[in-house]
């Protein structure tokens, strides 16, 4: 059963993107305010640009993005306390030699009783409980990608934005970190190759040459895309 979901804004005015002078996205305009939301393509399409966007991984080369109200360059700091990112390879997040001393790495300027606190119920609540003290390294693939997204979550932020988080990992793990991100009471982006994943959502965004070709509702927007592909 999913939990009640905070929604907010996401705004994207005429936005381009460049690098080394050729565009990774092209004039995207969208308005985004349902709580799940879907981002599909092709590699290459421009999807992971889009959603680096959203805390300003990326800055835009030309137009807007807002998010929350936050303009994503006027302000980054507000905005990146605001939206958690989770990247497809957990690697790229798992800084400490832990999971307990990462998770806390999360909760840097808190109290030490406030730390150990929420650490505590992080653990318990995404099944790493005995995994705590163990080397990050030793941690199974769902587990990283677990601890990876517990990261995020334990600053409660009010968007999540997953830039394909069940690539990496076999199904019964992949169907765990959906049904998990489904279930959080923040809104949430999910860039992801799993249709399956994204008709689940509440409304989805299909990515083609760095443009957005169609958006709406999931199994119309997913229809496209397996034509697109056939």
């Amino acid at each position: 059963m999913r939990s009640e979901t905070s929604t907010g804004s996401i705004s994207v005015d005429d936005v381009t993107v460049e690098r080394e002078g050729q565009p990774i996205l092209r004039d995207v305009s969208i308005e985004l305010t349902t709580a799940r939301i879907a981002v599909i393509g092709a590699n290459g399409s421009g999807k992971s640009t889009f959603a680096r966007l959203l805390n300003g991984l990326v800055l835009p080369d030309a137009g807007r993005v807002t998010v929350h109200g936050l303009d994503s360059r006027r302000d980054v700091k507000a905005l990146r306390r605001r939206v958690g990112f989770v990247f497809t390879d957990p690697q790229a997040q798992i800084l400490m030699p832990t999971p307990a001393e990462d998770l806390a790495l999360s909760l840097r300027g808190s109290s030490r009783a406030d730390v150990d606190r929420r650490v505590a119920a992080a653990l318990a609540e995404h099944g790493l409980t005995d995994r705590a003290d163990v080397p990050a390294s030793a941690l199974s693939g769902g587990q990283k990608q677990m601890l990876a997204l517990a990261s995020v979550l334990i600053t409660e932020p009010q968007l999540i934005v997953a830039d394909e988080p069940t690539t990496l990992l076999d199904l019964r793990n992949s169907r765990r970190i959906a049904d998990l991100l489904l279930a959080l009471p923040a809104q949430v982006v999910i860039v992801t190759h799993d249709l399956e994943l994204a008709a689940r959502c509440d409304h989805a965004v299909l990515f083609e040459a760095g443009s957005i070709i169609a958006s709406g509702a999931p199994p119309d927007v997913v229809a496209e895309y397996r034509e697109l592909a056939a």
